[in-house]
């Protein structure tokens, strides 16, 4: 099996952990650097993997995982060069923070060294993720091809171009945190209209369940989903007649596009941090 380390063990990063566990992948293959001691040993004893330094786990790993936050990247990128700049064998860099750049991190890597960017999303939290991952200038179709298999062990994945990143961000980064929105303002709906918020609650999260799995499936798309539970002059078609009145489809639009705007300002300004940064150190 291929080792990997994974850099970060927060939530994104022990979700990566378990669903590589779940799936079988060996524990001696896996190894986190963790710099809270505390967490190191939490995950550790709860997954029986290793817990390093970030020296030692890059040195030997064949897939490096970045997943801190987007301010820590370039120090981490700079750590991980350092060790793996003499190694005998390639490794891939696969970043899992929001909004840097392949370019940014190739910028602070030896030159031709294979980059993997994955926007994930949180519901890889509960193995129900989805991972757009798009390669930089040297990484090849291997690549691709393993950490699709290990970013599938949380859930569904796509491959993407890196121009399509930002659009990425607006539909599924951000996108549970629409249907959270929606969720939240069905229940309210809900006990606005005489019915106890536990009651709304169980309702509605289960309508969203059962709505998922519906999508999941395959076969019918939404359009013919939502036209069969909608009968002429029925309810179903009162309420959708309102959302559409309200301006919902429009205020979709509106949501993704802002996401998207604001995906590609933060990816220009880490972009511009990273690499001015690089400058400064070789001056």
């Amino acid at each position: 099996m291929t080792r990997i380390a994974i850099i970060g063990g927060g939530k994104i990063g022990e979700a990566l952990i378990a669903g590589l566990r779940d799936g079988g992948w060996p524990p001696q293959d896996l190894v986190v650097v963790e710099t809270g001691e505390a967490r190191a040993a939490e995950l550790k004893d709860r997954y029986s993997i290793m817990t390093s330094d970030l020296a030692i786990a890059a040195e030997g790993a064949q897939v490096i995982v970045v997943a801190v936050k987007p301010n820590d990247v370039p120090g981490v990128i700079d750590k991980v060069d350092e060790a793996i700049s003499d190694s005998v064998h390639e490794a891939v860099v696969v970043s899992l923070a929001a909004g840097v750049p392949t370019e940014a991190i190739e910028s602070r890597l030896s030159a031709g060294s294979p980059v993997v960017r994955v926007m994930p999303n949180t519901a890889m939290l509960v193995g129900e993720g989805t991972s757009a991952i798009c390669k930089g200038r040297f990484a090849r179709g291997e690549h691709i091809d393993l950490v699709r298999k290990m970013m599938g062990s949380v859930g569904a994945t796509v491959e993407v171009t890196e121009s399509q990143m930002d659009a990425v961000t607006a539909l599924s980064g951000s996108g549970p945190a629409y249907f959270f929105l929606l969720a939240e303002a069905m229940i309210e709906a809900g006990v606005e209209q005489g019915i106890p918020r536990k009651t709304a609650e169980t309702l509605v999260l289960g309508t969203a369940k059962g709505a998922g799995a519906m999508l999941a499936a395959g076969g019918d798309g939404p359009t013919a989903l939502r036209a069969a539970v909608t009968s002429p002059g029925g309810t179903t078609a009162a309420a959708l007649r309102a959302f559409e009145s309200g301006g919902l489809r429009a205020t979709v639009y509106g949501a993704v596009s802002a996401c998207k705007e604001r995906s590609a300002a933060l990816a220009d300004e880490v972009r511009e941090q990273m690499i001015d940064e690089l400058s400064a150190d070789q001056t």
